[in-house]
């Protein structure tokens, strides 16, 4: 079998050498190829790599070894991409340090490229719950792919959240992909798996050490648009993923909290250092240019499907309005010269027929 340089690449990762080390390969080498064929000396003389890692490479370097490595990928139904492949995500190629290697159950597909991640506190209060909650239906609602890190706390409530109302969720794990951790959360490993996809950039067999979820981090941050942080201690993992996606360009929310909670501590400080508060959807929407494409995509769309002949001349003069743009219930019945009780009363009937939405407090658009 002839092996390639992205086979090679795959084999280098699974002996658990890591990005840097990869990249003062590369650098070293015009074609990974040849690390297989030189001799020791030259491995050897490979500056700045610890002498560890060259004797790594040296002893199990043969193609026996990397046939066996991926069979046992194989075997366990694991899809890989890599910086060699064209379907590597763009938003992370971009990135510093980005992964080499990329182990996935599921699919990612070309419309995860629209991606929200949403990280919090793994004990998240009821507050956070129902603010998660809230936040993954409204993105999900314009079609957008949640990301998080399958932890326990808002991380699972995002995922599950998303899954249970029909949408795109991807998991982000610091571990080898072929470990559940934490069991707790195996059947939405599962389901994620299924349904979405899963995404390590670690080996198999790897244990969810402490240092790698840093590291795992710049993935969720990296896939995403942008960052939207529920809850977060003072010292909390999801204040790196927002410090990863401020590094990388990303924008980053965060929800106020009680000043008196240890849970709002993380986020309320956000706030204080610049990000943005996250009061409603609105407040994400008017800072990433690549959602107003969709939700003015999703309403040329709407626009071209409404059958005009269900509603009423008044109903007609109201969808078409909010057509153009989200609108206040006073601007509205300013703009019609409709009474503010009938106007109401039309926009509830609306409502229920599906063909409008309250957006936040008395502004309305279409669904």
């Amino acid at each position: 079998m002839d092996i390639t340089e992205r086979e090679v690449l795959i084999w280098l990762n699974s002996l658990g050498i890591g990005n840097s080390n990869i990249n003062k390969i590369i650098d070293d080498f015009n074609d990974l190829r040849e690390i297989l064929e030189v001799h020791n000396e030259q491995i050897y003389s490979i500056e700045n790599i610890r002498k560890e890692v060259k004797e790594k490479i040296i002893y199990n370097k043969n193609k026996d070894n990397i046939k066996r490595m991926l069979y046992n990928i194989e075997k366990h139904d694991i899809n890989i991409i890599t910086i060699y492949d064209e379907n590597y995500p763009k938003r992370l190629r971009y990135i510093d340090d980005n992964p080499k290697v990329l182990y996935t159950k599921g699919t990612i597909l070309p419309e995860d490229s629209l991606g929200i991640a949403i990280v919090g506190s793994r004990k998240a209060t009821s507050y956070g719950k129902w603010a998660c909650e809230k936040f993954t239906k409204e993105l999900l609602d314009l079609g957008i792919t949640i990301i998080s890190g399958l932890a326990l706390g808002i991380d699972t409530i995002a995922h599950k959240t998303a899954l249970d109302n029909g949408g795109r969720t991807i998991g982000v794990i610091g571990n080898g992909i072929d470990v559940i951790y934490p069991k707790k959360n195996l059947s939405l490993y599962k389901e994620v798996g299924e349904k979405g996809c899963i995404i390590s950039e670690f080996p198999l067999g790897t244990p969810p050490l402490a240092y790698n979820f840093p590291q795992r981090n710049r993935i969720i941050s990296g896939l995403s648009l942008g960052v939207v942080v529920i809850e977060a201690q003072e010292k909390s993992g999801s204040l790196i993923t927002a410090h990863h996606g401020i590094d990388q360009g990303r924008d980053v929310f965060a929800l106020p909290g009680n000043i008196n909670s240890i849970f709002s501590v993380g986020t309320n400080k956000l706030i204080k250092d610049g990000a943005k508060p996250l009061l409603e959807i609105d407040d994400i929407i008017e800072e990433i240019y690549e959602l107003q494409e969709k939700l003015s995509l999703n309403k040329m769309q709407k626009k071209t499907e409404i059958d005009y002949s269900n509603y009423s001349e008044t109903e007609i003069n109201i969808i078409r309005i909010l057509e153009e743009e989200p609108m206040h219930l006073d601007a509205i019945s300013y703009k019609l010269g409709i009474d503010i009780a009938e106007l109401n009363s039309i926009l509830t009937i609306l409502e229920l027929k599906g063909i409008v939405k309250e957006l936040s407090s008395r502004v309305f658009t279409i669904c």
